[in-house]
Order: structure tokens, then C-alpha cells, then sequence
């Protein structure tokens, strides 16, 4: 019912508000302590990530992947209670939290080239906080899925576009503005890691296994020529706040076989993962579709 949707709205406004009101030591502590609650009693994001990284890194002892569950369930836990700072706080006190990027100079470098740059951020570290460093750096258009929730849509781009970043939905306008900013030799942010739906993607091998994944990216790489990079902005130790990694797309990012460039696409994911496992989300769903005759895997 709509009352009860607005209700549902309010509270996690209200939720998001009360966090931004917390010390930042505090939320830290507190998303610490949800996190470890996460790891500590059985729940869905517990069980889907066990068995992501018991099927993604089969080669680690179990002792170290139980760590990689615990670490990343507190990384769950901190970037829960970090959105109500990320969205809240004047744009002063978000960026004093930036740290100096690594492996920028590409990125700028293309950018002055006036190829257009697009940007894959995975779900890994504070994918909220890199959106905003691309907003302050280079006024990013970036594609975003809009919320199951739609009384929340409005608080979400207001949060996200206000220290300069323009959010366009996943529909046909939305990917028209992609390669309209990319024409323009400007900056396009996606999140390259999302299940694209039934019928929406292509199953290409991440981790060594068959998952359904976009082929918009290597579609837009390809049509316009501008330049693939992946990133991820890592949650510092302690109240330190965040570093920017950058790291170039593997090659085939624009093959014009989508499976090729699907597979290279994941392949770019997979390699910011490893460098940080601790900080992925590792209880997405990641494999909730399957390829044709195989089971389900959660």
C-alpha cells in the first residue's frame, strides 16, 4: 500500500540521517559492530557470500576464506552505515575524506586526449565515495539502476548529484546520455559487476565460472572509441577515509564479439578483487541466473 511504502521511505531517511549525525568514529565503530553481528549469526548475506568465495577462490584454504567472510560482512557492515555520512554531509566534509588517487595520470591523460573516458567501478570498497571523487574531479555522467524502492529515487540522485555528478537511469534516454557524453570527450561512470537480468547480458566467465554480464560496456567502448579503466575506492584503516585505485582494462574491452568483450569486461573486475578481497561484496548474487539446464547456485 502507498502508505506503507512512504512509511518504509521515511525510515530509512530517517536511518541515513541518524548515521550522518554520529561522530565518525562512532559510525565506524557501529558499522563494525553490524558487520560482525552479520558474520556471527546465520543470515542470507552470510550464506551467499560463503559460497561466492567458496566457488571464486577455491584455491585458498578454508581458514583464509572464513577470514575473506568475516572481513568483508564488517566491510558490508561499515558501508551500510557510511551512506548516511556519503549522502548527508556538505560537500567540505566529504572531500577532507578523499585521498590522493593512485594511477590517476592515464585517466587525465585520456581525458585531455578528448577520446572519453568510461569508468567500471566495481561493488568494491566504497563504491559511493567513487562516485563522488569522479563528480568533484570530472563531472561524471553515471548510469545507475533505480531503487526497488521508487520514494526513494529522488533522495538518491539529490545525493549523488550534488557535488556534480549527473545520474542517469538504466533505460534508453539514460544510455543515450552515455554516448552523448562520451561524444563530448567527457567522463561516463557504470558499475560493471551487476547481473543484467534474464535476457539482459551475456554469460562470460568470471572467477572461472558462467555469469550473466553486461555488454553495454564494451558496446559503448566500442562505438566511441573512448578509453576503458577500471577503479575502486578503498575504505582506508580506522577514520583514515578513502584511496582511489585506477587500473587500465585488460585488452578486448571493445572487441566487437560481445563474449569477448564481456570476458574482458570481468576480467578487469576480477583483478581490482583480488587486489582488495576483503572489501568485496561478496554476498551479491552474483550467479542467481544460470546459463541454460545447470541449477541454481543459491
Amino acid at each position: 500500500p502507498p502508505t506503507f511504502i512512504m512509511l518504509r521511505a521515511r525510515l530509512i531517511t530517517g536511518l541515513l540521517r541518524a548515521f550522518a549525525a554520529l561522530p565518525w568514529t562512532v559510525n565506524r565503530a557501529l558499522g563494525f559492530a553490524l558487520g560482525a553481528l552479520l558474520a556471527y549469526i546465520p543470515n542470507p548475506l552470510r550464506r551467499h557470500s560463503a559460497i561466492n568465495l567458496s566457488l571464486c577462490l577455491p584455491e585458498l584454504p578454508l581458514a583464509e576464506r572464513q577470514r575473506l567472510l568475516r572481513s568483508s560482512l564488517i566491510e558490508t557492515g561499515r558501508t551500510a552505515l557510511e551512506a548516511g555520512p556519503l549522502w548527508f554531509w556538505s560537500a567540505d566534509r566529504v572531500c577532507a575524506l578523499m585521498g590522493p588517487a593512485r594511477n590517476v595520470e592515464p585517466v587525465e591523460e585520456a581525458i585531455r586526449s578528448g577520446r572519453g573516458v568510461i569508468l567500471a567501478t566495481p561493488h568494491l570498497g566504497s563504491w559511493e565515495m567513487a562516485g563522488h571523487f569522479c563528480a568533484v574531479r570530472w563531472g561524471s555522467t553515471n548510469l545507475y539502476r533505480p531503487p526497488r524502492l521508487r520514494a526513494l529515487d529522488g533522495l538518491l540522485r539529490h545525493s549523488r548529484e550534488r557535488l556534480g555528478a549527473r545520474m542517469v537511469p538504466t533505460t534508453a534516454s539514460g544510455v543515450r546520455s552515455l554516448y552523448e557524453t562520451l561524444a563530448a570527450g567527457g567522463v561516463v561512470g557504470m558499475l560493471p559487476d551487476q547481473d543484467p537480468g534474464q535476457g539482459g547480458g551475456i554469460f562470460a566467465p568470471f572467477f572461472g565460472l558462467p555469469a550473466n554480464s553486461m555488454v553495454l560496456l564494451g558496446r559503448l567502448a566500442r562505438k566511441t572509441g573512448a578509453k576503458v579503466f577500471f577503479g575502486y575506492c578503498e575504505r582506508l584503516p580506522g577514520t583514515q577515509g578513502y584511496q582511489f585505485h585506477f587500473q587500465p582494462a585488460p585488452a578486448g574491452i571493445d572487441d566487437p564479439d560481445p563474449l569477448i568483450a564481456a570476458a574482458a569486461m570481468n576480467q578487469g573486475v576480477e583483478a581490482c578483487v583480488r587486489a582488495l578481497p576483503e572489501q568485496y561484496q561478496w554476498g551479491y548474487r552474483r550467479f542467481r541466473n544460470r546459463p541454460p539446464g545447470e541449477s541454481p547456485i543459491y
